[in-house]
């Protein structure tokens, strides 16, 4: 990559917000300040589109997204999915007899609608939006695989992150893509082939940026593939050991503004 990269790609929690989820004013005005020089800033995030809005209100225009782990590209000017690659319903219940036989007590939630909504099994603990409109529990498990899902989430009481995931990968291999953005024991399942990178690099042959020409900041397992595929991949400092195994440098915590502090230097703002 040469001194200055062609786009910036960034996950959203634990790498851009602070960890009470905020987007500091030094972060929101260095993002500005990229975008109006030119460069494209690109979330990438886990979350699903109904969660972003909370994320363009702290920031001084909506950035482009690409949600649901790769799964949905999402334009919020127009308030428009570019893409989706969702799981079929075929292969929904394939995944959820696999890990039904081989994890004892797991429970679901699908994001449908291009992850404008979410059907949860009763027993799928809630822990964020419960109350919201888009949020309800399905009357039986055949209805929770009955449309196609951008994301299958899968929970089993209390469980090491890093274990689980493997347990669920090890269940799904060749059938689905497994990954964690949390330490909560939550596994998250995309289509196979559909991860941060996947999504990434499909946004990016629409501009006509290569790989090397993107700088890719993360904190999570689910950042590893984008991060991987990116030219230069950057970790902040609390993130996962696995992320800063494969980072090529190291910024400050989320907390302590690490991407701002980092795209200041590159970028020579702030």
């Amino acid at each position: 990559m040469g001194e200055t990269p062609r786009l910036v790609a960034t996950d959203i929690d634990g790498t851009l917000l602070r960890d009470d989820r905020t987007v500091s004013p030094r972060t929101a005005e260095v993002l500005a300040r990229i975008s109006a020089r030119g460069t494209p800033v690109v979330l990438v995030t886990g979350r699903p589109i109904r969660w972003m809005k909370l994320v363009y209100e702290q920031l001084a225009e909506p950035l482009p997204a690409i949600c649901a782990n790769g799964a949905v590209v999402y334009d919020p000017v127009g308030d428009e999915v570019l893409r989706a690659d969702p799981l079929a319903p075929e292969l929904l219940a394939e995944v959820a007899r696999r890990l039904r036989a081989e994890v004892p007590g797991v429970s679901f939630a699908v994001e449908v609608t291009d992850s404008r909504q979410m059907r949860h099994e009763a027993h799928y603990p809630m822990r964020w939006d419960a109350d919201h409109d888009a949020i309800r529990a399905v009357e039986s498990p055949e209805e929770l695989l009955e449309a196609p899902a951008v994301k299958l989430l899968a929970r089993a009481g209390e469980q090491d992150p890093d274990a689980f995931v493997e347990l669920v990968a090890a269940a799904l291999e060749g059938l689905a893509e497994a990954t964690h953005s949390s330490y909560s024991g939550l596994v998250e399942i995309s289509a196979a082939g559909v991860t941060k990178a996947a999504g990434l690099a499909w946004y990016c042959g629409r501009l006509g940026i290569d790989a090397a020409d993107v700088l890719a900041f993360g904190d999570m397992p689910n950042d590893v593939p984008m991060l991987t595929w990116a030219g230069r991949a950057v970790a902040v400092a609390n993130a996962h050991r696995a992320v800063l195994e494969i980072a090529h440098e190291v910024a400050p915590a989320n907390d302590e503004d690490g991407v701002a502090a980092h795209l200041e230097k590159v970028f020579g703002v702030g």
